[in-house]
């Protein structure tokens, strides 16, 4: 299901990928993949998805779709992008909204980061968007990924050294994540 990192330090944010996908029990690494990369770019911001396969050719879609009209650059923002893009998602991708659970509402089932020049968010599941300060991390990786982090972060300085650190050890010890990694670096706004 992946590891997902995203970083700020420093006037820099970084966010960074593992490159396998799997299917159950099936992998297909960055050898057989040529769409291993799990970082997209949208306007000034990037971001990357875990769960299922089909949601980063879905949202390859969409932002090519120049009449869907997304804002990544607030936590407000992003929660109104995402509210719209429900409906969207629904009628245009036959996203099947249904949950076993008794969730409050219905659920995309998609859970993203995305770091754009105002900073760092995640996006999850009913819509929740988090900012955060430091690090976070997605997917199945994820804890992993968050203490390698932890214990880097007071030591390094480059928001990049920081996130491929979190990807290398969520590659190391889940059997959902592999290396070869991807990230990409931007600047944050002073």
């Amino acid at each position: 299901m992946s590891t997902i990192v995203v970083v700020s330090k420093n006037g820099k944010a970084c966010i960074a990928a593992d490159s396998l996908t799997s299917f159950g029990d099936l992998k297909m690494g960055s050898t057989y993949d040529c769409s291993h990369d799990k970082i997209q770019s949208y306007k000034d911001g990037l971001f990357g998805i875990v769960g299922s396969a089909a949601h980063a050719l879905v949202m390859e879609s969409v932002l090519a779709d120049n009449k869907i009209e997304l804002d990544f650059s607030s936590r407000l923002d992003i929660f109104e992008s995402f509210r719209g893009l429900h409906s969207v998602l629904k009628e245009n991708y036959f996203l099947n909204s249904k949950d076993e659970d008794d969730d409050p509402y219905e659920a995309t089932h998609i859970d993203a980061l995305i770091c754009n020049p105002n900073g760092i968010f995640g996006v999850y599941s009913l819509r929740e968007v988090s900012e955060y300060t430091k690090f976070w991390a997605i997917g199945s990786g994820s804890e992993f990924a968050l203490g390698a982090m932890h214990a880097l972060y007071s030591r390094l300085d480059s928001a990049e050294d920081i996130a491929k650190a979190g990807v290398e050890a969520g590659a190391e010890f889940d059997s959902s994540s592999a290396l070869p990694l991807s990230f990409k670096v931007i600047d944050l706004q002073a």
